[in-house]
């Protein structure tokens, strides 16, 4: 064999093979072609709108299948959340108004009581009950419960504070307020330097008895000295000095109309 055709051989055993990889690459094209193709034969035509949604959110970057599933996910929480039965407007206002008729019917209930002792016990001229929106209150005369310019309580006094116990004991749930009040005329001894320390003193020691009282929760109740500075008369004349010097129980409405704070008395 001559040494031109050898080397024509050795040239067709060594053949160029560079054309096989795009060949596969077309054959692997067209195969998954055919596999999207099957698929699409096989799906409705809802599924095959949510595939081209998307291949056209992977190609443009818009909002995709993912995204907008996420938002109906949303969507259907919102809806879910909306749907929590709350508490109506009219359903809270309806559920005060019960509260408070009932609290009425109470705070009227030891008026009651308490203007029937006064009465039988002929008290009428020393002590005085009124209802109004923001308390149940009970004023008694100072010379019903203390000597002149003293502070411990007469004898018969913790009588009529013992009574007054009793009846609060039916109605545990209400703030006490006792204070103390007197007139304008100094005071200057070695007990007491002022009206304030006078008014204190007395609202405390009526306190004390009342919670002689287990029943009572002592939480509830706190004693205040007025002094001279909230009176219900003149300071002119006898009469009216009388009527200011005083110790008021206040049984504090839990549930009020308007702008009045809870808790604390009325102004006098």
């Amino acid at each position: 064999m001559s040494k031109k055709n050898k080397k024509h051989q050795e040239h067709e055993e060594h053949a160029d093979e560079s054309w096989l990889l795009p060949y596969s690459d077309l054959m692997t094209l067209l195969l998954a072609l055919f596999i999207v193709l099957f698929g699409m034969s096989t799906v409705d035509a809802q599924k095959f709108q949510e595939m081209s949604e998307a291949f056209q959110s992977v190609l443009t970057g818009g909002s995709g299948i993912l995204e907008q599933n996420s938002m109906s996910s949303n969507t259907k929480n919102s809806i879910s959340e909306n749907q929590i039965p709350k508490p109506s407007s009219d359903g809270l206002m309806k559920k005060k108004s019960e509260l408070m008729r009932k609290e009425q019917e109470n705070l009227e209930s030891l008026k009651k009581q308490l203007d029937t002792y006064i009465k039988n016990n002929g008290l009428t001229d020393q002590l005085d009950t009124k209802l109004n929106q923001s308390q149940l209150m009970v004023t008694i005369s100072d010379n019903a419960l203390f000597p002149s310019g003293e502070a411990e309580v007469k004898p018969n006094a913790r009588i009529l504070a013992k009574a007054i116990s009793a009846m609060l004991q039916e109605f545990p749930d209400y703030e006490v307020i006792v204070s103390g009040h007197t007139d304008n005329v100094p005071i200057s001894n070695h007990e007491f330097p002022s009206n304030w320390d006078l008014s204190s003193v007395r609202a405390l020691n009526f306190m004390k008895i009342l919670l002689l009282n287990e029943q009572l929760d002592p939480k509830k109740f706190s004693a205040i000295g007025y002094g001279e500075y909230h009176p219900v008369s003149s300071n002119e004349n006898n009469v009216g000095r009388a009527k200011n010097r005083r110790v008021e129980v206040s049984i504090i409405r839990k549930y009020q109309d308007g702008d009045q704070q809870i808790g604390m008395p009325a102004t006098h």
